[in-house]
C-alpha cells in the first residue's frame, strides 16, 4: 500500500507514524510547503520508506497528479483547503481521507458522491477526533438501539497540567481552534436542526481522575453532518467540547469584545483583522513544546431496547505518549485518519461520498483502533 499525505505537521506526522508499523506499507509520501517541516517530519518517522516533497497544499492540480500514483491522498491541512483537494483526487481515480472543521466544505465534498461512485473512489471527509472517532462512536451507540432519542457528545484536548489563567495548550490549528469557538454549531433539538452558539449552553460534567469537574461548550463542527443525518430520527443531539474550568467564560469575553471578528480595523496605521492577530496570540500563548496533553471523550446515547428504556456510555482517554513523544492530540486525529485511509486500500470501504458516521463501518475501526492502545469502553443499562 501506497499513500500521500498533504500536510507534515503534528497530525500529517501521527497519520504516517501509524501508517509506517504496517508492513503492508511500501511508501509514504508527505508533501509540504515548508522544507523544516518535511526535515523534521522525517527525523521523527526514521523509515527508509518515507518520501518527502516540497508542495504548496493550495496546488490541487499538482497535488492530484502526484497522488495518482497513491493509493489514498490524505489531508491533514486545515479545513478550507480539502474541497479542492478531494476533487483532485477523484480526478485521479485516488481515494481521499481530510480531518473535516467545517461542515459547509464537507457537505460539498459529500455532493461529490455520484463522481466518487463512476470512479471507483471513496471520499471521507471528517476523520479526526472531532469530527470522526466520536462520530463513529455515537453511531455505534444509536445502532444498539432499537430507537434512539438523546445523543450527547462530549470531548476535549487538554494539558495534564495546567496553567492558569486560561489552562489549556494548543495540540492543533490554532484556525480551527478559533472555528471550533465563535463559528455556530448545529444541533439537533426535538427533533428539528438547530443553530446554537459556538462555547453556548456552557454545563458541568464530571470526568475521571485526574480531571474531575470539568466545563463543557458547544463546538462548531464537532457534530458535523451527524445533524442532518439523524434530525427527525432522534429527539435531541448535540457535541460539546471539554475544557478546564474558567477557560470557556474568558474566550467569551474575548469574543464579545471583537477579538475574533474578521473585518479588519486600522492600528497604528496598519489594517489588521482581530482573528489574525488572536491567532497568532493563540499559537505564541498556547503552544507549549514538550508539554503532555491528554483527549478525553465521553459519549451518552439514551432510547428504547426491547420496549424498554435504555442508556449506553462511552468513556475514553488518552494521554501523551512518552515513548515516541506524541501527544495525544495526534494520536486521536492522526491515527483514525490512518485507520481510515488503509481500510480504504485494502476494499473495506464501498466507493462513494458518505458522511463519517455512515461510511466508516463501526466494528473494524473499534478493532484496530484497540491495536492502538485507544481504550474506548462502553456500559449498557436499562433506565427507570
Amino acid at each position: 500500500m501506497r499513500f500521500m499525505i498533504v500536510g507534515s505537521g503534528m497530525q500529517g506526522r501521527a497519520c504516517a507514524f501509524d501508517m509506517l508499523k504496517n508492513p503492508k506499507v511500501t511508501e509514504v509520501l508527505l508533501a509540504d510547503s515548508s522544507p523544516e517541516n518535511l526535515a523534521s517530519a522525517k527525523r521523527l518517522l526514521k523509515s527508509k520508506k518515507v518520501r518527502t516533497l516540497r508542495v504548496d497544499a493550495s496546488d490541487a492540480a499538482r497535488i492530484g497528479k502526484l497522488a495518482a500514483r497513491y493509493d489514498v491522498l490524505v489531508s491533514c491541512v486545515p479545513y478550507f483547503l480539502n474541497l479542492p483537494l478531494a476533487k483532485a483526487a477523484l480526478a485521479n481515480k485516488t481515494h481521499f481521507v481530510d480531518l473535516g472543521g467545517n461542515t459547509t466544505i464537507v457537505r460539498q465534498e459529500l455532493a461529490l458522491h455520484p463522481q466518487a461512485i463512476k470512479a471507483g473512489v471513496c471520499i471521507q471527509p471528517d476523520v479526526g477526533l472531532g469530527p470522526g472517532m466520536i462520530n463513529t462512536i455515537a453511531a455505534h451507540g444509536i445502532a444498539m438501539m432499537d430507537r434512539a432519542t438523546d445523543v450527547l457528545i462530549r470531548d476535549g484536548g487538554l494539558p495534564q497540567k495546567p496553567v492558569p489563567p486560561m489552562n489549556y495548550m494548543l495540540t492543533f490549528s490554532e484556525h480551527g481552534l478559533i472555528n471550533e469557538y465563535v463559528e455556530d454549531a448545529t444541533a439537533v433539538r426535538n427533533g428539528r436542526l438547530v443553530k446554537v452558539t459556538g462555547l453556548g449552553e456552557t454545563e458541568l460534567i464530571d470526568l475521571p481522575p485526574p480531571l474531575g469537574r470539568c466545563e463543557a461548550a458547544h463546538a462548531s463542527g464537532g457534530l458535523s453532518t451527524m445533524a442532518w443525518t439523524f434530525a427527525g430520527k432522534v429527539r435531541n443531539m448535540d457535541n460539546k467540547l471539554i475544557r478546564y474550568p474558567g477557560h470557556i467564560a474568558i474566550i467569551n469575553a474575548m469574543t464579545a469584545m471583537g477579538y475574533f471578528d474578521q473585518k479588519k480595523r486600522r492600528v497604528a496605521g496598519v489594517e489588521i483583522a482581530p482573528r489574525a492577530l488572536s491567532a497568532v496570540l493563540f499559537r505564541e500563548h498556547f503552544d507549549r513544546p514538550g508539554e503532555k496533553d491528554l483527549v478525553v471523550i465521553r459519549v451518552t446515547v439514551r432510547g428504547f431496547k426491547d420496549r424498554r428504556k435504555a442508556e449506553v456510555v462511552y468513556d475514553m482517554m488518552d494521554k501523551y505518549d512518552d515513548r515516541n513523544k506524541m501527544t495525544a492530540m495526534m494520536r486521536t486525529t492522526g491515527f483514525p485518519a490512518s485507520i481510515v485511509a488503509q481500510m480504504m486500500a485494502e476494499g473495506v470501504m464501498k466507493p462513494g461520498a458518505r458522511p463519517v458516521e455512515i461510511g466508516v463501518p463501526h466494528e473494524p475501526f473499534f478493532k484496530e483502533a484497540r491495536k492502538r492502545g485507544f481504550n474506548l469502553k462502553w456500559k449498557f443499562r436499562f433506565r427507570k
